[in-house]
């Protein structure tokens, strides 16, 4: 059987690329992608004459600014970035039916027993730059037995280890100098793309131990963690590491590294599983004149939705979350996103969320283009019509209101978040306090009948508060609470509830409870437990109000 060969494709520039593509106007020169990091606005993509201006992947933009006052950006699109290498997984099928995505910027491939359909191994990866030139794309490859050899090849393949600072080095800078030196930036610690490598990235077969021994030990996917204390101890290359034991080096930094290695090597099988198409629910409505105003958005919508909820309904599929993009004659892009509380496949519940965000989208100059995707999905079962009395008779109760809470939820939702509608369930426990829990609305069916309990439980239940009484188990005639005295009329209890004593809950230090439920002479009848003293003292408390 002949050895397995793996192919990397690697386009360290797909995002920037990509916009340029899409965007012919745009003037050359220095161009990056923009994201937010922590606050931060930095780049995240470049082209090649930012590349050469000194830019660098993950810096500060305002740092970028004062290096290149001409660069050019655009904000970042997760989406479409996700969709154009799902797009090129597609276009690389041409060359191996075994194509997997590497998100966010990588495709590897299976060409086991297909180079030969295209003159060799140096010949399909000669026709795949051409093919990428062709595109506008910047890819660098790599070849070998395994996934990892071939994935260090591709990004490191003639690129030095980058040497690190000695003590000596160290001790002979200012401090000012090495303070900064030791705070700086990922960014600037990140290599440069270089373009014009022309580094042989093809390791024959069985050459792969021979293929990483000169690439520094970053090709191996180790943490940059990782790869600064082994370069603190002189090792910078992945032949330093080869020859030596395997468990020093797990006990030092972490099984992490050996598995690495050995991925890299073949010991460990690191197989390439294709991707399974992803089932796709979006319409669009390109438009002969740009529209702006709400009342020609819902238009476009109530043109859409149809036909989206009939490729819901072929699919068997309901939709959980929806997507509407509304492209604009700037090249600009404004989105909404709505969620529903269950799986829909009617218009007539999707249209009134929509329409409660048409106010958040900017159309500027006019928008051109409506898109809308059902992102998210959920099977959708065909409710069954035929049978028995009683089964028709409860499919046509379900269909009669099963929807009405679920639309009120969802348009709750549309203007407070889903994750902030809730209801409240009962909880497996015989803590009072932790009988219900609390469950989110759009992902919990309502519960229809509350388990019965033999002892009644307070309408209005809060954390226990003391009161001032005698401190004995007997229910106290008299009583101070919350700078009230009462008067007890009747008592009924005691009720002994005991901790859960595989939990220790600061709250139930106190030990065991007697709970009494308490007539007043003003009324107000309430929920009070003698606590009979553990890890805190004995007393009485008031945990509830009856209605």
């Amino acid at each position: 059987m002949p050895a397995r060969r793996i192919l990397s494709l690697w386009f360290p520039r797909l995002a920037a690329e990509r916009v340029q593509r899409r965007a012919r106007g745009l003037p050359s020169g220095p161009f990056a992608i923009v994201a937010e990091d922590n606050g931060a606005q930095v780049l995240t993509s470049l082209n090649a004459a930012a590349g050469a201006a000194g830019l660098r992947h993950g810096q500060p933009l305002r740092d970028a600014l004062a290096i290149c006052p001409t660069l050019l950006t655009r904000p970042a699109d997760g989406a479409g970035e996700a969709a154009f290498l799902g797009s090129l997984a597609r276009w690389a099928g041409r060359f191996s039916p075994w194509v997997a995505e590497e998100p966010p910027d990588a495709l590897v491939l299976d060409i086991t027993g297909c180079a030969h359909l295209f003159g060799g191994e140096a010949a399909m990866l000669d026709e795949i730059r051409v093919s990428c030139a062709d595109l506008g794309l910047t890819v660098h490859t790599g070849l070998a037995d395994t996934r990892g050899a071939a994935w260090a090849l591709a990004r490191y393949a003639g690129r030095a280890a980058t040497p690190h600072r000695s003590g000596d080095a160290i001790a002979q800078e200012a401090r000012a100098t090495r303070a900064r030196a030791a705070k700086r930036a990922v960014w600037q610690r990140v290599p440069t793309v270089d373009s014009a490598d022309h580094a042989p990235r093809i390791a024959p077969p069985g050459q792969t131990r021979q293929a990483l021994a000169p690439l520094p030990l970053a090709a191996l996917r180790l943490s940059d963690d990782t790869v600064a204390g082994l370069a603190r101890l002189g090792l910078r290359r992945v032949e330093d590491i080869l020859g030596m034991p395997r468990a020093p080096l797990a006990r030092r930094f972490g099984r992490d590294l050996v598995l690495r290695l050995d991925q890299a090597l073949g010991a460990v099988p690191e197989p390439v599983s294709p991707s399974r198409p992803r089932p796709h629910f979006a319409v669009r409505l390109s438009l002969p004149d740009p529209i702006g105003l709400e009342t020609d958005l819902l238009a476009g919508i109530d043109r859409l939705l149809p036909a989206l909820c009939d490729r819901l309904r072929v699919a068997g599929q309901g939709a959980r979350r929806l997507r509407l993009q509304a492209f604009r004659c700037d090249h600009g892009m404004e989105e909404v996103e709505i969620g529903l509380a269950c799986p829909a496949d009617m218009p007539e519940r999707m249209r009134p969320l929509l329409a409660l965000k048409l106010g958040a989208i900017d159309a500027g100059p006019g928008i051109d283009r409506l898109r809308i995707e059902a992102h998210v999905t959920e099977p959708l079962q065909a409710r069954q019509h035929a049978g028995h009395v009683e089964a028709a008779r409860a499919a046509a109760a379900r269909q009669s209101n099963d929807t009405g809470l679920a639309d009120l939820i969802g348009r709750i939702g549309a203007r407070v978040g889903l994750e902030a509608v809730t209801r409240v369930a009962p909880a497996e426990s015989h803590i009072p306090e932790k009988g219900y829990q609390r469950l989110q609305a759009a992902w919990s069916a309502p519960v229809a009948d509350w388990p019965n309990r033999d002892r009644p439980r307070p309408l209005l239940l809060f954390p226990p508060e003391p009161v001032h009484a005698p401190d004995r188990p007997t229910p106290p005639q008299e009583f101070r609470w919350r700078r009230r005295l009462f008067r007890a009329e009747g008592a009924t209890g005691p009720e002994r509830i005991a901790p859960e004593w595989w939990l220790d809950d600061p709250a139930w230090r106190s030990g065991p409870r007697d709970y009494w439920r308490v007539e007043t002479d003003a009324g107000v009848r309430l929920w009070l437990f003698y606590a009979h003293g553990g890890a805190m003292s004995s007393g009485w408390f008031c945990q509830g109000q009856f209605g």
